[in-house]
């Protein structure tokens, strides 16, 4: 998987990659944009204690649930989570959009979800609707963020709040065309100990995209309608996450109107994505997924394979690393500096990363899958192979590669992404190219 790969160029990714960081940074800068309501960033107001908002009735929230509350309480799930059904909102409250060019209203919402192991769970979004657009008639796009980091300070919601994103160019794509935005934070951000990101877990990110288009389109203070068309895009984690929301779609949101999925950098495979980690520029995100499968699935016991520098660094990161630290700390890191026996050779971790390979379903609608040729993050023959595995279904695709590295894979493809959803939402007729 990994003789097509070349240590000069795995040494010197590290000055390209960290050079994309802090283009994607630059590029995501705040501009004035503003949402009536909106509490000043930074500055709490009228904290209600953690679990005391109302939960949700089945069905769409009320009208006059007030918002709140306005600190970081926000994203601590309830104890348990209320009943209801998926999409069903719990709490929100206005949201500051960030770097937002179209200047669209917001509002972050906690919404009902589940799980990878199929239980009720919680999950935190971001809903943004473009101003002076007719929201009934909108069409909504389900965004699924790439990697932002295993800190809580990385959520997505929050990155987008301080203009980090690096996502937003895409974001702010949809929004000028006139299309609503449903952002997951994904499954696990909160404050504190509760903060148990399940980075890079398909089953959980699967259900949280489709729930957070259920949960904008349930949102009264958004009018959105439930019969819009809805097409899902993401790259890198994101990426992974729109292809597991196309394939769980069908059974699991099939009152959906999905038109398109476009996905870049997916992360198809997870073993053949740690080999090519593992020892290499990139190992903080293998060592970032590590703890994403262990938030998912407790019985994996990440911590008794640990050393005490693999558990030093793994709480050092929870608590203060996003994706630049990544990058910057953990270069040419190997499992074994972490581990006293390698938890992915056994038969449990195996059992969960196959559950997890994207494939085994159907994406009933077309798919744009694209990915980098000279990608050191997500290798791109797994992704290839994925392609090979949705044509053997019978699937639509179109496949698309661009002469650059994983994260400017971000940007290149974005303009091919923004036509391919602005033909599904036309009702333009496909290309596929298998």
């Amino acid at each position: 998987m990994t003789s097509n790969r070349r240590t000069d160029r795995m040494r010197t990714a590290t000055g390209a990659a960290l050079a994309a960081a802090v283009l994607a940074v630059l590029a995501a800068q705040p501009v004035e944009a503003t949402t009536p309501g909106t509490a000043e960033p930074g500055n709490p107001v009228d904290v209600t204690a953690p679990g005391t908002s109302s939960p949700a009735a089945p069905g769409p929230l009320n009208a006059d649930v007030p918002p709140g509350p306005f600190d970081d309480s926000f994203y601590l799930p309830p104890p348990t989570p209320p009943q209801g059904q998926p999409g069903d909102i719990i709490r929100w409250r206005p949201a500051f959009p960030g770097s937002n060019a179209a200047n669209a209203d917001a509002w972050q919402v906690m919404y009902l979800s589940t799980n990878a192991q199929g239980q009720r769970n919680t999950v935190i979004g971001t809903i943004l609707v473009p101003k002076g657009v007719d929201a009934a008639k909108a069409h909504v796009v389900g965004f699924g963020p790439g990697t932002q980091g295993p800190a809580f300070k990385c959520a997505p919601s929050k990155a987008m709040e301080r203009g980090t994103l690096y996502d937003q160019p895409a974001v702010n794509d949809a929004l000028s065309a006139g299309y609503a935005v449903a952002l997951t934070d994904y499954e696990g951000y909160a404050p504190g100990e509760a903060n148990k990101p399940t980075y890079i877990v398909g089953r959980s990110e699967g259900p949280a995209l489709l729930d957070a288009v259920r949960a904008a389109q349930r949102l009264p203070q958004a009018g959105l309608s439930p019969d819009a068309k809805v097409a899902l895009q993401g790259y890198s984690q994101g990426g992974g996450a729109v292809m597991w929301a196309g394939e769980m779609q069908p059974d699991y949101a099939p009152e959906l109107d999905l038109v398109g999925v476009a996905g870049g950098g997916v992360p198809a495979d997870l073993n053949e994505v740690a080999n090519g980690l593992d020892g290499y520029v990139g190992f903080g995100f293998l060592a970032f997924a590590a703890l994403g499968l262990d938030f998912s699935y407790p019985d994996l016991n990440l911590d008794s394979y640990l050393n005490e520098t693999g558990r030093t660094d793994l709480a050092d990161a929870r608590e203060n690393d996003c994706v630049v630290e990544l990058l910057t700390k953990y270069p040419f890191k190997k499992i074994s500096d972490y581990t006293h026996t390698d938890p992915l050779a056994t038969p449990e971790w195996q059992q969960r990363l196959a559950e997890n390979k994207l494939g085994q379903g159907r994406i009933n609608a077309p798919v744009f899958q694209y990915h980098a040729t000279t990608d050191e993050i997500v290798n791109t023959p797994q992704a290839e192979a994925l392609r090979e595995t949705y044509c053997a279904k019978g699937m639509d695709v179109t496949w698309k590669t661009y002469p650059s590295d994983h994260l400017s894979g971000i940007f290149a493809g974005n303009g091919d992404a923004k036509q391919f959803l602005a033909d599904r939402f036309a009702g333009e007729p496909t290309s596929p190219n298998c």
